[in-house]
């Protein structure tokens, strides 16, 4: 063995053997898909005939909001006209697909006066005030507003169209707190640039801090001097999220909202945070399915992959030691090293980047393995023809694998283009089968350079394993078909 051929032998097996471990020592697993954790499957559908356009636009804000929910991998795609969106082990399933389908139009209108929830006669609600820096608390009272019962508008949510008066709730917990006879819309969402939930500083609720547009944070300016000293109600698709009172006549681009008389909780800050952060979707959509997908049936689904995989790769295995004797180890220690690198990038990805494992991705794996295993074939079988020729196995070793690298990387390279066509051509599992292909493909061609090579010529030094009565490699190597002279 040469000493470049000794180096890579022991770069490959630090690298393979140190990340396997790193990994299951911070006992980290790869993350599991739709099919094989069990989740949440909708069928989102646009309320009017829209552009692809907007569909694709609609796509990356639901993309956006649902990484941002943190589940992992979800996956987004189309259907036809429709929008599918598979959420993998999310755990509140309710508040996940009110995020993924909310319109989120934000609207400020101004306060015309308070009405009680129902025919009830509640005490006034606390307002709350909009502050360029930390959020501040007014003494209890209604509104300024000089507006007389006959000026009230009737409308109601369902009729919630911007240049129109308008009586909406405010809901605390599911139950409707207060009503607010407001405005005509006066600024929407589009003013805002981003926005981030913000933990109490001394007492009170959660805020959201809101940063606008250099263009929107004018129009806030002048919205907070035409309604100084009165209520302006933050709107969120027909729900009063807060009606603070205006406090200052310039924000100089950045304001806080706190949530109307109660407080937002964390989670009411952190979901207004991530609809306005991430922007309206440009159409109303409509759920036509909501599947769950049970757990149980995924882990049955995956014993079910993994007992498949372990059988055929007993044989596999079987059929290379039979055949090609002390070489057929070598087959099954390079599997090793290439399960473990597969392992432990799977599992930094799943970490990093939301990767997740599904039955199609599992399917990929399985497939690779013929794959990896023709390699080794080409390169044992160019060892074959080379001892044949009455060359010994030590000057074969270099030899017959130059022959056979360029085999084993044209037939690999066509497969990583087959893979990449698939994962950039098709959409849902056919993506997540073609990405595991690509990787397993790629990972073969590492290990068949690094470890397959040395290892051969480490036995070829070896008298036990090329000289063996029934192991050695030389006489597997050697051996004819029947019939041949």
């Amino acid at each position: 063995m040469r000493r470049s051929q000794l180096i890579s032998l022991c770069l490959i097996l630090a690298i393979a053997f140190g990340a396997f471990l790193g990994t299951a020592g911070r006992r980290k697993t790869p993350a599991l898909g739709l099919d094989l954790k069990g989740g949440v499957l909708v069928v989102l559908k646009p309320t009017k005939p829209v552009s692809d356009a907007i569909l694709n636009q609609s796509i990356e804000i639901i993309r956006s909001r649902v990484d941002a929910l943190g589940v992992a991998e979800p996956d987004i795609s189309r259907l036809g006209r429709n929008i599918v969106v598979q959420l993998p082990g999310v755990k509140n399933k309710e508040r996940a697909l009110e995020i993924v389908g909310q319109t989120a139009e934000l609207r400020f209108r101004p306060v015309l006066s308070l009405l009680p929830p129902f025919d009830a006669n509640p005490e006034p609600p606390k307002t709350t005030t909009t502050t360029s820096a930390a959020p501040t608390t007014t003494a209890p009272g209604p509104t300024t507003s000089t507006t007389t019962p006959a000026q009230i508008p009737t409308s109601t949510k369902d009729e919630d169209k911007p240049e129109n008066p308008v009586v909406l709730p405010e809901i605390v917990k599911g139950r409707v707190v207060q009503r607010y006879a407001l405005g005509p819309s006066e600024l929407t969402g589009r003013v805002v640039r981003t926005a981030s939930a913000r933990a109490p500083q001394t007492g009170g609720g959660w805020t959201v801090e809101v940063e606008f547009t250099s263009d929107g944070g004018k129009k806030f300016d002048d919205l907070a001097k035409a309604y100084y000293q009165q209520s302006v109600a933050i709107v969120l698709d027909g729900v009063v999220k807060s009606a603070p009172k205006i406090n200052e006549q310039e924000f100089h681009g950045k304001a806080t909202i706190s949530g109307g008389s109660s407080g937002f909780s964390e989670r009411e800050a952190k979901d207004l945070s991530l609809v306005l952060r991430f922007g309206a979707l440009p159409v109303q959509l409509e759920r036509q399915t909501v599947q769950e997908v049970s757990a149980t049936l995924g882990k049955d689904s995956l014993r079910a992959g993994l007992i498949a995989g372990a059988i055929g790769l007993g044989l596999v295995l079987l059929y290379m030691v039979l055949y090609y004797r002390a070489l057929g180890i070598v087959v099954l220690f390079g599997l090793t090293v290439s399960a473990m690198l597969m392992y432990s990038i799977i599992t930094w990805l799943s970490e990093t980047s939301g990767l997740t494992l599904s039955l199609a991705g599992a399917t990929g794996i399985i497939v690779s393995v013929g794959i990896t295993v023709d390699s080794y074939i080409v390169y044992f079988e160019r060892l074959k023809d080379e001892i044949r020729s009455g060359k010994t196995l030590r000057s074969s070793v270099d030899r017959g694998f130059q022959r056979a690298w360029r085999t084993i990387l044209a037939a690999d390279i066509s497969s990583l283009i087959g893979a990449a066509l698939l994962y950039w051509l098709t959409v849902g599992p056919v993506r997540g089968f073609a990405f595991f292909l690509g990787l397993s493909t790629v990972i073969d061609l590492v290990t068949a350079y690094f470890f397959k090579r040395p290892v051969v010529a480490f036995l070829g030094r070896s008298r036990f394993f090329t000289e063996a009565r029934w192991f050695g490699v030389a006489r597997g190597l050697a051996s004819t078909p029947t019939g041949a002279s």
